[in-house]
């Protein structure tokens, strides 16, 4: 399971070598699940001349694979520098001569300083983060469109899961872990925020929620 995390988890968890691991599994086989899942509800929006902010970006698979939607421009932000490293060569010529940035840190205390944009995703960005509602408040506060993400249903046999692997990061001193969020609570920070869930896709290990802004999709209503 392969998410983003907090900075100094990610930092070390998150370096050179799995970065460009990531990326060679990717140009050898495309997207991941979750990933794939997230991009096939985005393309049912009209994404021509909007703004995308992918928080929890990684090697950018998200803006590489919708590089051909007709964005105006892309904001990527991760914890990890060696992630950030390999999304800028990859996303960057991609996009020239469209505005791109490339945020490094926690979104939770970067997202204050950042543009707002059409489009935020979080492709399992929550299941590694403890503080989703933090997140997601942060992803609400600078969307003026979309929330897109996806996160490990609260089921009991993903709970064990991930109750294993937190417990091999503690016996390997890593700091890096792994959460199950009350999907109940995630839903409400968007709802609170404005937003009206539009779809929802499950599978037995990710769930994908698409949120939208009603007054400001009304034009753009799939």
């Amino acid at each position: 399971m392969t998410c983003c995390a907090r900075y100094s988890a990610a930092e070390s968890k998150f370096d050179a070598k799995v970065a460009e691991t990531d990326l060679r599994r990717y140009q050898r086989s495309g997207p991941d699940t979750s990933t794939q899942i997230l991009l096939a509800e985005l393309r049912r929006w009209p994404l021509q001349k909007l703004h995308l902010l992918d928080v929890g970006c990684g090697i950018g698979v998200i803006s590489l694979e919708l590089a051909d939607a007709g964005l105006a421009s892309v904001t990527l932000a991760d914890a990890s520098p060696s992630y950030l490293e390999v999304a800028r060569r990859q996303v960057g010529p991609r996009y020239a001569p469209l505005p791109t940035q490339f945020i490094l840190g926690d979104f939770t205390v970067t997202s204050g300083t950042l543009p707002d944009a059409d489009v935020v995703t979080l492709d399992r960005v929550v299941c590694c983060y403890p503080d989703a509602e933090a997140l997601l408040h942060g992803a609400a506060t600078r969307a003026r469109r979309l929330v897109a993400f996806t996160y490990h249903p609260d089921r009991w046999y993903i709970r064990t899961m991930v109750a294993l692997e937190n417990f091999l990061y503690r016996l390997r001193g890593n700091a890096f872990r792994a959460f199950v969020h009350p999907p109940q609570r995630m839903a409400a920070v968007l709802e609170n925020a404005g937003f009206v869930r539009a779809a929802r896709h499950a599978t037995l290990l990710w769930a994908l929620d698409l949120y939208h802004r009603p007054n400001a999709a009304k034009s753009c209503m799939p």
